[in-house]
């Protein structure tokens, strides 16, 4: 059986404190570390957060994040050189930089990227400044050196080996003047997914991000790739989504294969659970799809 390592991650510094800094708490409360094969492995508090604007990079908290990225690499890496499979709870998208610089340490990884929105913003088209509408961007080496050049590893991927899939906010982005996603990223929005089926275009993706040399990859999820209307606790809701069963069907089929090699979930804010019903239907979808890992060879 494959251990599975959970790993707390409460950062809200890409973000705000809005709630999700209590996701990982909530998760945790509705079962998650019961599963079969998990143990808790350790929790990473987030430095103050600072709600001004950083004058140099147009961002919030770039050395905070920074810092962050590092103990969270730290902690991640723990769990891989112990032959773990690591399960980081956040918190907001920005701690997807930490989870990556732990593989960047160890060479050439992909990604997985499961998100309502493409995060591909530049500081100066993301109107608060927040770095969780920009961890796509930066991972690829786009933005402040602060945070694309961390340890001096930058860029953490290279546009090949990164699939986005499931995002339905081209008109959105578009308007507030984001960059446009570059060619190398292979990407495919809410309709691609649908039209090929959820499990045949995860599969797709998994062939692809399994090609070439690199080592494995990492798979993102922020829970508004969810259907606004099945998955309400997010702070930047967006109409449309994928189904419970449908991302369900990404993820046991991304999990699966034995080159996925960790993931996270992100921007869950259980103050906008009424009601107390969605972290355990969460829950209960990771728990099925982190069934196909501990039960790897």
């Amino acid at each position: 059986m494959r251990a599975v390592a959970i790993i707390e991650a409460p950062s809200v510094l890409g973000l705000r404190p809005s709630g999700v800094e209590e996701a990982p708490t909530a998760l945790l409360a509705a079962g998650l570390a019961d599963h079969p094969g998990a143990v808790r492995a350790g929790r990473v508090e987030a430095p103050e957060y600072d709600g001004r604007r950083d004058a140099v990079t147009g961002v919030l908290n770039p050395g905070g994040i920074a810092r962050y990225s590092v103990r969270l690499a730290d902690a991640v890496g723990g769990a891989l050189d112990a032959g773990r499979f690591p399960v980081v709870l956040g918190g907001d998208c920005s701690i997807l930089l930490g989870n990556l610089l732990a593989l960047r340490r160890r060479g050439r990884y992909g990604l997985l990227f499961l998100d309502g929105h493409t995060d591909f913003y530049q500081p100066s088209a993301e109107p608060a400044g927040e770095v969780a509408s920009m961890e796509l961007a930066l991972a690829t080496g786009r933005g402040p050196r602060p945070l694309t050049d961390l340890e001096g590893r930058g860029p953490l991927l290279r546009d090949e080996d990164v699939v986005a899939l499931g995002f339905r906010d081209a008109a959105e982005s578009s308007a507030a003047g984001m960059q446009p996603l570059p060619p190398g990223l292979h990407a495919v929005d809410l309709d691609g997914v649908r039209a090929a089926g959820a499990a045949e275009a995860a599969r797709r993706a998994v062939h692809r991000l399994g090609g070439g040399d690199r080592a494995g990859y990492w798979v993102h999820l922020d829970v508004d790739v969810l259907d606004d209307a099945v998955m309400p606790a997010v702070d930047y809701r967006i109409p449309g989504g994928l189904t419970w069963a449908e991302l369900e069907d990404v993820l046991r089929t991304a999990l699966a294969d034995e080159r996925a090699v960790g993931c996270d979930v992100t921007i869950f804010n259980p103050r906008l659970d009424q009601g107390g019903t969605l972290a355990p239907r969460l829950v209960a979808c990771l728990r099925r799809a982190l069934a196909e890992v501990t039960e790897r060879p």
